[in-house]
């Protein structure tokens, strides 16, 4: 009598496995995970790595879907994508994501490149990242923003490297990013705010972005050594939800403080609007400092004192380190030195 045998039960193949998540979904494992293991990348132990690897055999995968399809062939298109985890309210309309990306759009089409913009919600989609790399449509990737993605962007950065990223940066991480030393803007910001008087400090913006979260950190440094109060003031990005919530609290607690540090220019515009609304003078009874000397800075009344962070010069660092990497070159990050502008706000 022969014994049945015990079969290995697996969950039913889709029709066709086309993507990385297709075969991660039937591994049981991420996208960023089954990019690195048909890499060969020693970041996967060898048993998982075997494993996803006779699967791809077994399903039919073929590597030249995802990202190996870069590395041999060209698209002549460069993709910028923008994560907001943090707040899915905000706008790409925003003023600071629109200077970024005409100055982006500028220099990719200087060499000779077009551009593919993607916005996305990482909360309705984890492999957000990874679907963009392996689309087949792009030769590399500059991602605009941190968000709270840092992690899945650090992942991806383990075994992909025509990748540049906005944002901030901290000592030992692996992704390359370009951006300002945003704690020593924080700093500068809540030095000019006390030198002009200002002891009780209000923060205004979310501190969970990277960015953000460094300039508020700056902040704390500055206000600590020199006897200010700091309090934060969440803020989310997009418009309507900005101007409501800064309304409520200069309505209850404008009394209360003689300070504002906003962590965007943007921030800092929605502020004035309601100083103004509930007639409280600026810089009279309260000093006001932003962060990115947009454009339009110059030109409010009375004119934004802000922290300036060279955007243009970003994204031509942006560019230059991608075309770098695009060339199999494995390049340092590049952090911008922060300049503070005094106006007529503080």
């Amino acid at each position: 009598m022969i014994e049945d045998e015990k079969l290995e039960i697996r969950p039913k193949a889709p029709r066709a496995v086309r993507t990385l998540t297709d075969l991660a979904n039937i591994a049981g494992v991420s996208a960023g995970t089954v990019s690195r293991a048909l890499a060969g990348n020693s970041l996967v132990n060898t048993k998982t790595r075997d494993r996803i690897q006779a699967l791809a055999r077994e399903y039919g995968f073929q590597p030249n879907q995802m990202a190996s399809k870069l590395r041999r062939q060209k698209t002549g298109v460069i993709g910028v994508i923008i994560p907001l985890g943090h707040d899915r309210r905000q706008q790409i309309s925003d003023s600071f994501f629109m200077t970024l990306l005409g100055h982006l759009a500028d220099e990719l089409t200087e060499k000779g490149y077009d551009l593919m913009l993607r916005r996305v919600v990482p909360e309705r989609d984890e492999d957000w990242l990874d679907r963009f790399i392996g689309s087949g449509m792009i030769d590399g990737v500059i991602v605009i923003g941190q968000s709270n993605q840092f992690e899945r962007i650090e992942e991806v950065a383990d075994g992909y490297l025509p990748m540049v990223v906005w944002g901030n940066h901290q000592e030992g991480q692996r992704h390359c990013v370009v951006g300002a030393d945003n704690r020593l803007g924080g700093r500068l910001a809540t030095e000019r705010l006390i030198a002009a008087g200002a002891t009780r400090i209000a923060f205004l913006g979310d501190t969970a972005p990277f960015e953000f979260a460094a300039r508020f950190a700056g902040a704390q440094d500055v206000a600590s050594r020199l006897g200010a109060s700091l309090r934060a003031v969440s803020t989310h990005l997009s418009p309507e939800q900005t101007r409501k919530e800064i309304a409520g609290f200069l309505s209850r607690h404008h009394t209360e403080i003689d300070g504002i540090f906003a962590a965007s220019d943007s921030i800092a515009f929605a502020a004035m609007q309601e100083l103004r609304r509930l007639r409280i003078a600026v810089p009279d009874a309260i000093k006001l400092v932003g962060f990115d000397d947009l454009p339009i800075a110059s030109q409010t009344i009375p004119p934004l004192t802000t922290i300036h962070q060279d955007i243009m010069a970003g994204a031509q660092g942006l560019v230059e380190l991608l075309l770098r990497r695009l060339k199999g070159e494995a390049t340092e990050s590049l952090v911008l030195p922060p300049r503070l502008v005094v106006r007529g706000t503080a």
